[in-house]
């Protein structure tokens, strides 16, 4: 096999175009078989094939900066930078290969990514520190379309063209198709922009006519006139061009020669390019070009047929929101849904092939959809937003500024609230509880199960306040669902058992870890009592006040780390109460936790059963050391 003759970048430049397309299927394949086994980002992948090839072709990486936007289309790059061994095939596992470029795992990943529309920004760090150092390597981004809809990608593009930085970059559009003639014709314009023989060319003409006395120089503001009209008119470019950007194409993503082309002749321009390429994702392999959608983040899937090996057996928290809403919505005409281009994975989509007029899909732009659902909900809506929780991060100023201060009634629902498994640091909710209980007017609480999702969902809608509703990923411990729904009034916490010795204060997917550890307890002669505390933010005081003066242990459960979260809430509660207890707080440490399969991640945290019971065990034994 050719890849396997691929050791490092410069290896593609001994191939010949046919030996190119060749290495451009057997990639494919081995993209199918891997994420058939272990999931993964295919269709980006796929779409990305030649694209990627053409770009180590022609560049010089790691000399040359190569940043990957958002970084799920950068497996092609792993496979041609030393990675296509026994590494590659332990993609997305617990202590195996990451799904996004990671600058500990290969100096040719030049930056770490994970969250969307962040490339041209570090690229124009990458470029101002190349030109500070006087040297002169290239300097890329590669960004999607779904990308490019993210605001830092404008501010840095109208910085970077302003300053006239020497970087490219490339813009992989694969939300169009090429027409055979009208793609014929704009890779021949963009191959004769960007040779360097036209451009000399166009100098010398500008600078003859500039030479003819009294006339020339009107003659050459004609000349550039009718040029711009003429770009204007054939090229798609134009806002680019406005902001500083010299732009070629657009170019098709699947032909090598030609993409390599333009690279190469682009190479001498000293100021920003960007270079239109138009791919199909999914390319290559039939059920991933007719869903895309599915086949952008999926888990194992049987390759003969694209459908998934591990059938879904219950409703997940997402399904469960979904059709909450839905119902909610039915009741009540002024609900709306948004969420920032995650329709699907939220549930969001399936509210909008109900209600159309209600849902509201504003891109990658987190910031702006939290002050688009306040001014909504400024106005008499009542707007649920929808992310996941990695990215509400993104909103964390307009969360503060625009909606808290104003009490606006928005519903922030959080998916993806903890550990997310396989996508790893980028994408774990685990830092929601402690950014948001410092919010001021914010209620912020978390569901033990699928019934109590349903209740939150409801309330939150009637609290008339902003609202932070988090739950994890996937199926939730299976309670059983209903139409009619309780109202759970703020900060109104729930006792499960009293117990002397300690007591376990859970929240939100810690409860059923909690209620499984404190009955092992009790086999061991403790009496244990168990609190399902539902809130982080307005903490219930009445039952904190009776366990702190009645149980001899306190114990706090949250998935979310330990800096700032849960157990810092109720620790601090009693230290400005002045009740003095030994307490012992269980949550995630305050690292990044890599990626693998959610099971193992919390094994190997101790946030599991085992390893709960091990340290409240460890703990007690101290307290009687002490005592």
């Amino acid at each position: 096999m050719l890849l396997n003759s691929i050791h490092e970048p410069k290896d593609l430049r001994k191939l010949s175009a046919d030996q190119l397309k060749q290495l451009a299927a057997e990639i494919r394949q081995r993209l199918i078989r891997v994420t058939s086994e272990n999931g993964g980002h295919l269709a980006p992948n796929l779409g990305a094939v030649e694209l990627t090839l053409a770009l180590h072709a022609a560049f010089n990486a790691p000399e040359d900066k190569i940043i990957w936007d958002v970084g799920h289309q950068s497996y092609v790059h792993k496979l041609l930078t030393g990675r296509n061994d026994a590494f590659f095939d332990t993609l997305r596992t617990y202590q195996g290969m990451s799904g996004f470029p990671k600058r500990a795992e290969s100096p040719y990943d030049t930056f770490g990514t994970g969250h969307a529309s962040t490339s041209v920004s570090a690229a124009t760090g990458f470029a101002l520190a190349r030109d500070l150092r006087q040297e002169k390597n290239e300097v890329i981004a590669v960004i999607g379309d779904g990308a490019l809809t993210g605001g830092e990608v404008f501010e840095a593009l109208n910085y970077a063209g302003h300053l006239q930085l020497n970087m490219k970059v490339i813009l992989n559009d694969n939300d169009m198709s090429i027409d055979a003639n009208v793609g014929g014709l704009a890779d021949y314009l963009t191959r004769l922009r960007s040779d360097p023989g036209y451009q000399r060319a166009k100098e010398d003409l500008d600078n003859f006519l500039n030479r003819i006395p009294t006339v020339g120089s009107r003659m050459a503001d004609m000349a550039d006139r009718l040029k711009d009209t003429m770009k204007y008119m054939l090229v798609a470019g134009s806002f680019f061009e406005e902001l500083g950007f010299k732009y070629y194409g657009p170019i098709n993503g699947h032909d090598i020669s030609a993409m390599r082309q333009v690279f190469e002749n682009t190479k001498g321009l000293r100021r920003p390019v960007l270079i239109h390429v138009i791919t199909k994702k999914g390319k290559g392999y039939g059920p991933a070009e007719k869903n895309p959608d599915k086949f952008h983040g999926t888990g194992p899937f049987c390759v003969e047929t694209g459908q998934p090996k591990k059938q879904k057996t219950q409703p997940t928290y997402t399904d469960v929101f979904a059709d909450t809403l839905i119902t909610l919505a039915k009741r009540n005409n002024r609900i709306c849904a948004i969420t920032a281009a995650m329709g699907s994975g939220t549930g969001v989509a399936k509210f909008n092939q109900v209600f159309p007029d209600r849902a509201f899909d504003v891109g990658i732009a987190e910031g702006h959809a939290t002050t688009m659902a306040t001014a909504l909900a400024l106005e008499g809506m009542q707007p649920v937003l929808a992310l996941y929780s990695s990215f509400m991060q993104r909103g964390f100023d307009q969360l503060i500024h625009d909606c808290a201060l104003q009490k606006a009634p928005v519903v922030f629902a959080l998916d993806r609230a903890g550990l997310v498994g396989e996508d790893g640091p980028t994408h774990h909710g685990v830092f929601d509880l402690s950014y948001l209980r410092l919010i001021p007017n914010l209620t912020v609480m978390a569901p033990k199960d699928e019934r109590e999702l349903q209740n939150m969902l409801y309330s939150a809608v009637e609290y008339g306040t902003p609202v932070a509703l988090r739950y994890p990923r996937g199926a939730g411990p299976g309670a059983a669902t209903s139409d009619i729904f309780d109202y759970i009034p703020p900060g109104k916490s729930e006792v499960l058992a009293q117990g002397k010795d300690l007591t376990l204060l859970a929240v939100g997917s810690m409860v059923a870890t909690a209620q499984a550890a404190a009955d092992r307890l009790r086999e061991q002669g403790y009496e244990v009592g168990l609190v399902n505390a539902r809130f982080v933010s307005p903490l219930d005081m009445t039952m904190l006040e009776a366990v702190f003066r009645e149980t001899d242990l306190v114990v706090t459960l949250e998935e979310n780390v330990l800096a700032g979260g849960f157990g810092s809430a109720v620790s601090e509660w009693a230290a400005d109460q002045d009740l003095v207890k030994p307490m012992l707080r269980i949550g995630i440490p305050n690292a990044f936790i890599e990626a693998g399969n959610v099971n193992l991640l919390k094994e190997s945290i101790q946030l599991d059963v085992d390893g709960v019971v091990a340290q409240i065990s460890a703990r007690l034994k101290g307290c009687r050391a002490d005592g």
